[in-house]
């Protein structure tokens, strides 16, 4: 499945090109009044937002590294008129959550520098509805939080109670009137957090929802930026880019449910089938360019351990999980039976695959580090049920250990690792070596299964993290419980966040640390504010919209928005059209714009196909 957008050949037009291309490297035209680094920087942000930020990997680059010569070591300071507080706003914290994001080391009070201000202070709590845009940039560029960055915490709570004041005012609210899809915008920011939100189905919203808001909105002028909110082919390159991820990802839950039904997982009779849950959220937890290999050992090896954790809570007698724990440790399945026979064979079958496969590809042997990674994982479940079913009542530390290592999570990730990046070395899965990135993730995404687990466990008499810190401060209510495990789980994650996003904080390479972090995405949305995993109903909704679904874009056209003006009467938004078309990259005499989008050529690997693209921005 491909699109197929061809170059016009007016020689005329590819003249104008070339010339704007050579005054603006990136086919911004000269507007006046603009500001062509916003210009540049709006478009990245679309561009991601629509989901193929894949595809202009080079151009993305080039623009965030020319913008971050100028955001990082020009002076942070105020704007000398209140009036165009809220564009600087808006552009500086844009610039912010891009840069950071790309990994480049920038300090929050490069956009925080309004906090400082006491007259802009006054001047947002006075003139709220008009910086409704800029503080829904500020609380996104907040959501890239390190430990210790408190003007971030700062900006996060005002720019919420701002957008809390937008959501509230609803219609009365000029710009929330005339731009209905922002305040959905805003209220999804403001009900799931960035960390819990899936970026396949945040790119579904933004292509339904975007119909012709401006980049924002302030008291003193009004920039319309059609070069991304209105261009047809680009919207229609991202409908096609969703839909062609839709059918592969169709065709792959079809192959996982035979997977899954051929070692007998889907029909043990005990547990959670959830062979779609795992491959819908991996899947969609991220829009790197992972291949088909990446998602199914995801999906395969989570299907496996909730088939085999849930053995070891609910099903297998002590001495049936011993024999299949030994039976890990030796790599032998012999004289296994029933249940532990079929998991065994599952697993051995996993990795036997994954083995040679990365043997093939890569020509080093990795089975004995598989394999050690599931034996460290066939214990710590070993040892939980020992504790359930003995009734030892192990410390908060002591239970985390296991508990960070039983949650699988390290499990996943590694040896999806090691296909996404052939310099990672073996020795960086081994469980002595792991790196402070995946160990910081093992223990949040077992802080965050422990937060909305615990009614459940004390109905099954067992522990976990809520529980064992009530008892250890028997002063504690269940909520100052949750409330401590919490502020744990939010310090951790800024560290997170930190070793994942910048350079110097891990050896694994930028693709494997971004990998942790789809993980961890995929931790947060199902124990976000309860506990999906376990219910068979809620998540459908998302299945269908991420999978089957078609994107409803049937009345996505072009909205005629009304002119806004100055604050004073007299005067008008002084706006400049420009038409013209603006290439990425040239091919041959006809420049036909390339970008490669994948093409399954079977189930288990990606091919190459073309995406051939000539865009006309519009600046109105």
């Amino acid at each position: 499945m491909a699109c197929a957008f061809m170059a016009t050949e007016d020689p005329k037009l590819m003249d104008r090109l070339q010339n704007l291309v050579q005054k603006c490297p990136y086919g911004v035209p000269a507007m006046y009044p603009t500001d062509e680094e916003l210009i540049k920087l709006c478009m990245v942000n679309h561009i991601q937002r629509l989901g193929l930020a894949e595809h202009f990997n080079e151009e993305i680059e080039e623009i965030l590294s020319h913008v971050y010569r100028t955001y990082n070591h020009n002076e942070s300071r105020p704007t000398t008129v209140l009036n165009l507080a809220p564009a600087k706003i808006y552009k500086d914290s844009l610039a912010f959550r891009l840069l950071r994001m790309h990994g480049y080391n920038v300090t929050p009070w490069k956009f925080c520098w309004f906090l400082l201000h006491e007259d802009i202070l006054n001047h947002i709590e006075e003139n709220h509805e008009h910086f409704t845009s800029a503080m829904y940039n500020v609380y996104r560029a907040t959501d890239l939080m390190f430990k210790g960055e408190y003007e971030l915490e700062e900006a996060r709570s005002l720019s919420g109670k701002v957008l809390e004041k937008a959501i509230t005012l609803g219609t009365q609210g000029h710009n929330l009137a005339i731009f209905p899809g922002f305040q959905r915008l805003i209220e999804n920011e403001l009900s799931v957090p960035w960390l819990a939100r899936l970026d396949h189905l945040d790119h579904r919203l933004w292509i339904e929802e975007n119909k012709g808001y401006p980049l924002w909105i302030g008291k003193p002028s009004f920039f319309r930026n059609q070069t991304l909110l209105h261009n047809e082919k680009l919207m229609k390159l991202a409908v096609e880019n969703y839909e062609f991820r839709q059918t592969t990802y169709k065709n792959e839950l079809e192959v996982m449910k035979r997977w899954s039904k051929e070692w007998g997982l889907s029909d043990m009779g005990f547990g959670r089938e959830k062979t779609t849950y795992c491959y819908f959220a991996f899947a969609s937890s991220s829009s790197l360019p992972h291949n088909s290999r990446i998602r199914m050992i995801f999906a395969k090896t989570a299907t496996l351990i909730t088939v085999a954790d849930d053995f070891f809570d609910m099903e297998g007698a002590l001495n049936e999980l011993k024999r299949l724990t030994d039976a890990v440790q030796r790599w032998n399945g012999e004289g296994l039976t029933g249940h532990g026979k079929v998991i065994f064979n599952a697993l051995d079958g996993l990795v036997s695959d994954l083995a040679s496969e990365h043997l093939l590809q890569q020509g080093s042997n990795i089975t004995k580090n598989l394999r050690d990674i599931w034996r460290e994982t066939f214990v710590s479940w070993l040892v939980e049920s020992t504790w359930s079913k003995t009734g030892y009542v192990p410390s908060m530390a002591e239970y985390l250990e296991f508990g960070a290592t039983s949650i699988g999570t390290h499990t996943m990730t590694l040896p999806a690792s090691c296909f996404l990046s052939s310099s990672l070395s073996p020795e960086k899965i081994n469980p002595v070596r792991y790196e402070t990135v995946t160990k910081l993730l093992m223990a949040i995404a077992r802080l965050l299964n422990d937060t909305q687990s615990y009614q459940k466990e004390i109905e099954d008499g067992k522990i976990n993290f809520v529980l064992l810190h009530m008892r250890e401060n028997p002063e504690a209510t269940i909520d100052d419980s949750i409330a401590y495990t919490r502020e744990i789980l939010e310090e951790k994650k800024k560290e997170f966040l930190q070793h994942v996003l910048m350079d110097g904080f891990s050896d694994l390479p930028k693709q494997c640390r971004l990998l942790h972090l789809s993980c961890l995405k995929v931790f947060n949305m199902f124990f976000n504010s309860t506990n999906l995993f376990d219910s068979n109903t809620e998540l459908i909704q998302d299945i269908k919209k991420a999978i089957y679904v078609p994107l409803q874009v049937q009345n996505m056209t072009r909205v005629k928005l009304p002119l806004l003006v100055h604050s004073s009467p007299k005067k008008y938004s002084s706006i400049t059209t420009a038409q013209f078309t603006h290439g990425l990259k040239y091919h041959n005499s006809r420049r036909i714009i390339r970008h490669p989008i994948p093409k399954i050529d079977s189930v288990d690997g990606c091919g190459k196909g073309f995406i051939s693209t000539m865009f006309k921005f519009c600046f109105a």
